[in-house]
């Protein structure tokens, strides 16, 4: 009996949004999370348990794609952290995070109708 291999050009389950977030297929699911769950040592099945909008195919196929192109991957990772980091400086530079639940107990409480 010989095996014939067809020859098909898979679409890698990928698609980047308008702000460089790369998602899962059809997903919410990011890759981020996809392979920090890998590396925390979950199964391709205990992701899709995880997150059941996922399908397993593409788990396993996002798996296989951060195993031969790790460099490439941690790169966006890293990436996406200084981005993250970036945001959040700007926005307690606008916002002092210090003190901001007292702030908005305080407010809630001045807006109650009863609290006059």
């Amino acid at each position: 009996m010989t095996l014939t291999l067809i020859d098909v050009t898979e679409k890698i389950p990928l698609r980047t949004n308008e702000h460089d977030i790369t998602y899962i297929g059809g997903t919410r699911v990011t890759l981020d999370t996809v392979v920090a769950t890998f590396k925390e040592g979950f199964s391709a099945e205990e992701i899709v348990r995880q997150y059941p909008s996922l399908e397993l195919s593409d788990v396993y196929y996002m798996i296989g794609y951060y195993l031969q192109h790790t460099e490439m991957i941690e790169a966006y990772l890293r990436q996406g952290e200084i981005e993250h980091d970036s945001v959040r400086e700007q926005n307690e530079a606008k916002i002092n995070p210090i003190g901001i639940r007292e702030r908005l107990l305080t407010r809630k409480k001045q807006k109650e109708p009863d609290s006059k």
